[in-house]
């Protein structure tokens, strides 16, 4: 934390946070290259496609960021990390730690362990405690009466990183647990729409179907790639714009996110959104940990395969479902189960590792897994 105190107030040079097996903390190192202020921060990032990107974000936007947050939970206070720091979420909970004057806790590296998460709660100190997860690592924790326990020790419980199911959401509620369903990325400092309502200055607008996001705490851009910053960031109306690539729309001025417009397949004709096929299945029993892929299929030109460690889950049922709700171009061609499915260090799916498994089970080359297919 102490260089990254340092880059915030400008003392020290920029720093671009690195994942490490070995810290608490993960490393820092310098960016690689000469970086002008107002940079402070390069976060290293592949996003959901692979490409390499390294997001410029000042210490302006990450304390604009941080201060909105604090806003919408109605205080500071003492934060637990449970996400790796290089990623945007575990980078944040740091900032607002430094912005509030408070030590977080922190978990040991490796694999999530809600055992050890409730332990580490019970160390937390002061009068206010937040913490940043991960829908998978929420389901984990919910899994237990410890988990539960523990999880009541927060003020606030800011869940992101991708779409969290409905019945993840619903046993929260039932719970009474202050959940916040955060939307935002590395290039909006992290999350900058709780439960569908923009923090203060924050400005969205919905073009040609997709989410664009304006306020303080957005980067200054790609370092490195002035094509793709030009390409992403655009000037409109006075305001400076992220365009987030995100299909939604607002719903009683609440915003719904319905998935990335690039990942969209054509089944039988049909523009297909796999992140909406996703939401139907994780929807259903047993299916709430499940990831939806496309692949290529003779008739239909390309299909949605449900990858998931569901053992019993019936593709027919899963493949009505999902027809019943959004038509049956829609369906679910293949279903195909794992013992366990490829995490990312950030504890979201791996979907590059996923869509290579079922490049290989679909070639009748796989050994590891079940595959059921209509």
């Amino acid at each position: 934390m102490v260089e990254l105190r340092r880059a915030l107030d400008r003392s020290g040079p920029a720093i671009t946070p690195v994942d490490s097996e070995s810290d608490s903390i993960p490393e820092v190192a310098g960016a690689g290259e000469t970086v002008a202020q107002p940079v402070c921060v390069v976060l290293e990032t592949s996003g959901s496609t692979g490409i390499p990107k390294r997001v410029a974000l000042s210490c302006d936007a990450l304390l604009a960021s941080a201060s909105a947050s604090a806003t919408a939970l109605e205080g500071q206070g003492q934060w637990l990390l449970a996400l790796p720091a290089h990623y945007v979420a575990g980078l944040q909970v740091l900032t607002r730690s430094i912005a509030a004057g408070t030590v977080p806790v922190v978990l040991p590296p490796g694999r999530f362990d809600p055992a050890v998460f409730a332990e580490a709660s019970r160390s937390l100190s002061g009068e206010q405690h937040y913490t940043s997860l991960v829908p998978l690592q929420l389901a984990r924790l919910l899994e237990s009466r410890a988990g539960v326990m523990a999880l009541r020790r927060f003020d606030g419980i800011l869940v992101g990183g991708q779409a969290t199911p409905p019945q993840l959401l619903q046993r929260t509620e039932q719970l009474g647990l202050p959940v916040f369903r955060t939307y935002g990325s590395s290039e909006t400092s992290g999350g900058c729409v709780y439960n569908g309502i923009p923090l203060p200055g924050v400005h969205v607008r919905i073009v040609e179907g997709q989410i664009e996001l304006a306020g303080p705490m957005l980067a200054e851009g790609y370092l490195g790639d002035d094509e793709l910053t030009a390409r992403t960031f655009t000037v409109a109306d006075g305001l400076r714009w992220y365009r987030t690539g995100d299909l939604g729309e607002f719903d009683n001025g609440v915003l719904r996110v319905h998935g990335r417009a690039d990942n969209v397949i054509i089944s039988g004709g049909v523009n297909v959104s796999l992140d909406r096929v996703e939401r139907v299945v994780r929807g259903l029993p047993d299916l709430t940990e499940s990831v939806v892929v496309g692949t290529q299929h003779p008739e239909w030109g390309q299909v949605p395969v449900v990858v998931t460690s569901a053992r019993y889950a019936s593709l027919t049922e899963i493949a009505d479902a999902v027809a019943a709700s959004l038509g049956k171009p829609a369906r679910p061609a293949h279903i195909i189960r794992l013992d366990e499915l490829p995490l990312l260090p950030s504890g979201k799916p791996d979907r590059l590792a996923i869509v290579a498994i079922v490049a290989v089970q679909l070639t009748g080359d796989g050994e590891d897994s079940a595959l059921d297919s209509v």
